[in-house]
């Protein structure tokens, strides 16, 4: 049995190793243009990106470099335009438009999976907790209390379990954590259950010392028939009018890196693993039960991003916003 000291380092561990970067070759890269992507910090991701970080995706026209962020120097980054693509929460669209930051979406980037894991509400494995009815006058832990993925998480809350998930003065105390400190938060009895994210929900499924009282993805599924985005790939107006080719290449090796990743997933979830320490079943387990990748921007995509927006205009979220298609770039991939 792994002693329980261990499960907590484990968990505790950072979320993702240092991203890779694409590395060019003599000869391999001169006269091509360069397209800078910036992504959200996180093991799963490293493994999106992997094929066109590495030369798998051929491309004769331009190389990406690709570097994963934490949430707080990604928001700091789309505001200074420090990368010609970045990923970016579904939620923070109509802020920036409020203050003009006008921005242009890509691709949809993360899109809740049709199974529902990844999004759950974890307890300790003998908390008394049995669902989330029992958090009134209880304290839930958070990574980001105004994202995009909690604001989903509270959604089913109030929908489903017909708590009062106000930020303040609701049935549920809910407090915000830096996430690599989140577990240890939830093992030490500071919080009595937490939202944990990607990497750190495997770990916690795995080791036996937690266990969901809910999916709220699934949940959310449910109630709302439908499955929720939570981050986009964006660019800036004139970079795309400056220089649309590249951006249409980009397009295209993202949606291909997606693709190569799950046509080899041995090569893939075996190189990125071993740099961020964890088995190639987390990659399988969050391509398949967690996450979707779609790489494209559908109709389907506009409709259930503009039904969040109403959502999160309801439980005062955001003020008002645009109908996403109205930010959509004219190149922006279909199906």
């Amino acid at each position: 049995m792994i002693k329980r000291r261990n499960v907590l380092k484990l968990l505790a561990a950072p979320l993702a190793a240092p991203a890779l970067m694409t590395v060019a070759r003599p000869g391999f890269a001169q006269g091509k243009d360069k397209v800078t992507y910036a992504y959200l910090l996180d093991p799963a991701y490293d493994a999106v990106t992997w094929a066109m970080s590495n030369g798998k995706i051929a491309s004769d026209k331009i190389t990406v470099e690709a570097r994963g962020l934490a949430i707080p120097q990604l928001i700091q980054a789309t505001s200074a335009k420090q990368y010609d693509v970045i990923m970016t929460a579904v939620i923070a669209v109509p802020p920036a438009a409020a203050r003009g930051l006008e921005l242009k979406v890509l691709s949809t980037a993360l899109q809740q999976s049709a199974l529902g894991e990844g999004a759950g509400v974890w307890v300790k494995s003998d908390s008394p907790l049995k669902d989330p009815k029992g958090l009134k006058g209880k304290t839930l832990g958070s990574y980001a209390l105004r994202s995009t993925g909690y604001t989903q998480v509270r959604l089913a809350l109030i929908k489903k379990y017909g708590l009062n998930a106000a930020l303040e003065g609701g049935d549920v105390k809910q407090v915000e954590i830096q996430a690599p400190n989140l577990p240890g938060a939830l093992a030490a009895g500071q919080i009595d259950a937490a939202t944990l994210i990607h990497s750190q929900a495997y770990r916690a499924l795995k080791s036996g010392e937690f266990r969901p009282i809910a999916e709220t993805g699934r949940d959310n599924i449910e109630a709302f028939g439908m499955r929720f985005i939570s981050a986009l790939n964006v660019s800036y107006p004139e970079r795309l009018a400056q220089r649309p080719e590249a951006f249409k290449e980009f397009n295209r090796m993202f949606r291909e890196s997606v693709r190569y990743a799950l046509a080899n997933r041995d090569e893939v979830f075996g190189a990125v693993g071993k740099q961020t320490n964890l088995p190639p079943d987390f990659f399988n387990w969050w391509f398949e039960k967690s996450s979707d990748v779609p790489g494209t921007f559908e109709d389907s995509h506009a409709q259930i991003i503009n039904k969040f927006y109403e959502l999160s205009k309801e439980i005062g979220m955001i003020q008002s916003y645009p109908d996403i298609r109205s930010v959509v770039w004219e190149h922006a991939l279909r199906s």
